[in-house]
């Protein structure tokens, strides 16, 4: 578990799967991260995050302490082993759209980048998303992250006409004092 001064990180539990899976079928939050997902789809991918944590990574609910809402999922992973991030600690976040530009991913993935440095001996964590993705690239920048030029490739999970397909690659560095 992860604390900050407004949330509370934690391991998914079975009460968290309606807003996640809320947010996994909202076409906003969605549109610049892959297609809408059913619950299946969506419990697929709860299972897959929580395939990291035998290494003591994977995503977290994010929850809101005023009212112990869900409100976004976050965390580290391995990079997909069919990008060129593969095996690298990979950060990564989404939140319900009730809850965008109210500094609640920032707040969530400075304490998770913190929590991994602290735990994982890396030289730096990096991020994907699609070259499109405004929002997200400038929330990595906000973190601290750098575009890394040259770095940019096709997603095997989308189409060659998604708009999806190109992604872009940030890293930060691990700081001197983690």
């Amino acid at each position: 578990m992860i604390e900050t001064e407004r949330l509370i990180l934690r391991p998914p539990v079975e009460a968290d799967h309606p807003a996640l899976y809320a947010m996994w079928a909202d076409p906003a939050v969605m549109a610049d991260l892959g297609p809408v997902k059913d619950d299946a789809a969506s419990a697929a991918a709860l299972a897959r995050h929580d395939g990291y944590r035998h290494e003591g990574l994977g995503f977290l609910s994010v929850v809101r302490k005023e009212d112990d809402a869900v409100i976004g999922f976050c965390g580290l992973k391995r990079g997909d082993a069919q990008n060129p991030i593969a095996g690298q600690v990979e950060a990564g976040w989404m939140l319900a759209r009730a809850y965008w530009r109210q500094g609640y991913a920032l707040e969530a993935m400075v304490a998770v980048l913190a929590w991994g440095w602290a735990r994982f001996d890396v030289p730096h964590i990096v991020a994907i998303t699609s070259q499109r993705n405004v929002a997200s690239r400038a929330m990595m920048e906000r973190l601290g992250m750098a575009y890394i030029e040259g770095n940019d490739f096709d997603h095997h999970a989308f189409a060659a006409d998604d708009p999806l397909r190109r992604i872009v690659t940030y890293r930060i560095t691990r700081p001197r004092n983690a």
